[in-house]
């Protein structure tokens, strides 16, 4: 909920300003950085790290990532406020009412192997058919399917995969339905 109350406000200055996707693609830049530099991430969220660290730390960021004012101050309310460790699901938050205001979905998009740049552009159209709204891809590769194609937007899930055919199969056969 701190996280949802936190992304709102800034989501409203953000479009207040005209700077939705300028907001939104540096704080995937930052949230990326943060996942990929755990021990960053440990310093800003852990209690054991004194406020004034934390601040120098987000300073650096703001400093590496070139942010704008608006969100510089936002990023140091987040440490003073002792808010840093929601950095990740205000990010989230944020995003989604960016993706809601520009009529957009995420469709989750699970392959074996990368999809090709190709398949993506058509994929996302069938799917922004079937969905009725602009859909952005979020590509994940997942072994476990075997092959084939798991999509999911929200709750709607489609599976395509070899293994939940196998399953089908096995289910089938289970059931003497294959006689």
């Amino acid at each position: 909920m701190i996280a949802k109350r936190y992304a709102k406000a800034l989501f409203f200055v953000a479009k207040e300003s005209g700077k939705l996707t300028d907001f939104g693609a540096t704080l995937k830049e930052i949230s990326v950085f943060l996942a990929r530099n755990p021990d960053v991430e440990l310093a800003l969220v852990s209690p054991v790290y004194p406020l004034g660290l934390k601040q120098d730390i987000v300073n650096q960021l703001i400093k590496a990532f070139k942010v704008e004012d608006v969100l510089a101050n936002f990023l140091r309310l987040l440490v003073e406020r002792r808010r840093i460790q929601n950095f990740t699901q205000i990010c989230q938050s944020f995003s989604e009412l960016v993706d809601e205001e520009m009529g957009v979905v995420r469709a989750v998009v699970k392959t074996v192997v990368p999809m090709p740049k190709d398949l993506q552009g058509k994929f996302a159209e069938i799917l922004a058919k079937i969905s009725g709204k602009k859909v952005a891809l979020e590509l994940q590769e997942d072994p476990s399917i075997i092959g084939g194609v798991v999509a999911s937007i929200g709750d709607m899930v489609w599976d395509g995969s070899i293994r939940s055919q196998l399953q089908g199969f096995r289910e089938s056969i289970e059931r003497g339905d294959l006689g």
